[in-house]
């Protein structure tokens, strides 16, 4: 056959609620390989506050050899305050993990969702047929610059080359003549020298692609745009931290960051980092009410961009918007369903193709 039917899969729990959201994420996968007549092998490793637990280091050299030898990684979450003020941080294992990888552009989807229209704090009209794709620098910025830290003085250092800007602004382009063909590069050109060689790679990059048009704006200015008029925005080009922020504060469109989903890319043919957005939420873990949505529509988008099984997405897509429709909400979302229930439904439901039981 022509499509592959088995895949190798490195599962990173993590903290908190993520060994909850991967463990629904999985059952989801599960159905959806016994539907489709694909095989899924696991393989389960720590990462974060876990594997310091563990090993005293967030990630080993062991789980990266792994990740590099898998087809994709599927992570929960990192983080616990058990480590707030730590030399070793859970949070420095996700960056190592990236890095390792060479995953350079983070794409983070957010799409106003009819059936969520209650969870969001903004008005109907605003969010009439917003339908967004965040394209994020994973590996370069302030978050991987030079570092000192003193009692009296700190510093980061934020630095980009002209080829990381360029990859990352091709992802993004590419992924516009897909869409709407509308590229926003975000910056903060009036003061960072970073942001202006951002602004003129960027702005060469679309002398490749006539048919994509391209607006610059201004990282405070996009903010309230995102909140304003959030529908003007089709692919959202930024840096590291940029992406980081914006991404989150869209998380307010759906009404949850438990509706957040992310793909991390490198080359073709390397292995994607596929986790939701959101936090590892220590304060619920453990109480089976965790938002998994956004980890099953990541393992969703791992189908589609690494395990090159689109038809797989598209079924665990449907599961996820038949469960939406029939109000399978967890808490965050304004309803009572618990992790597993949520779970169940969207497995049930995987090639169901319309419709509830």
């Amino acid at each position: 056959m022509s499509a592959r039917d088995q895949f190798d899969v490195l599962l990173l729990p993590g903290d908190g609620i993520g060994p909850e959201v991967v463990g629904a994420a999985r059952r989801v996968m599960d159905a959806a390989a016994e539907h489709f007549g694909v095989e899924v092998r696991y393989e389960e490793r720590p990462i974060g506050g876990a594997a310091i637990r563990e090993a005293g280091e967030p990630v080993s050299d062991e789980t990266l050899e792994t990740a590099r030898a898998s087809d994709a990684v599927l992570l929960g979450a990192v983080g616990h305050p058990d480590f707030d003020g730590g030399s070793v941080r859970p949070e420095a294992g996700l960056l190592k993990l990236r890095k390792s990888l060479g995953v350079f552009a983070n794409l983070r989807p957010v799409a106003a969702i009819p059936a969520l229209a209650g969870a969001s704090t903004l008005k109907p009209e605003v969010l009439d047929g917003v339908d967004i794709l965040v394209v994020r620098e994973l590996t370069g910025g302030i978050y991987f610059g030079e570092k000192e830290e003193g009692g009296d003085y700190a510093s980061d250092l934020c630095e980009y080359r002209r080829e990381e800007v360029e990859r990352v602004a091709r992802v993004a382009f590419e992924s516009a003549r897909r869409r709407k063909r509308r590229v926003t590069s975000v910056d903060k050109a009036n003061i960072l020298a970073t942001s202006r060689l951002w602004r003129g790679v960027v702005e060469e990059v679309a002398r490749d692609y006539p048919e994509v048009e391209l607006d610059h704006v201004l990282v405070d200015a996009a903010a309230m745009f995102l909140i304003r008029d959030p529908g003007r925005f089709d692919v959202i080009l930024t840096e590291n931290m940029f992406g980081d922020i914006l991404s989150d504060e869209a998380a307010m469109l759906p009404g949850s960051m438990g509706m957040l989903a992310s793909a991390s890319l490198g080359e073709p043919g390397s292995p994607g980092v596929y986790e939701p957005v959101h936090g590892s939420a220590p304060d619920i873990a453990g109480r089976g009410v965790a938002n998994p949505y956004a980890t099953i529509i990541s393992a969703a988008m791992m189908f589609r961009h690494s395990l090159g099984r689109p038809d797989v997405a598209e079924s665990i897509e449907q599961g996820v918007s038949t469960g939406l429709e029939a109000h399978y909400l967890t808490p965050d979302l304004g309803g009572n369903k618990s992790t597993e229930e949520v779970a169940g439904a969207v497995s049930r439901w995987i090639g169901a193709g319309e419709g509830v039981a």
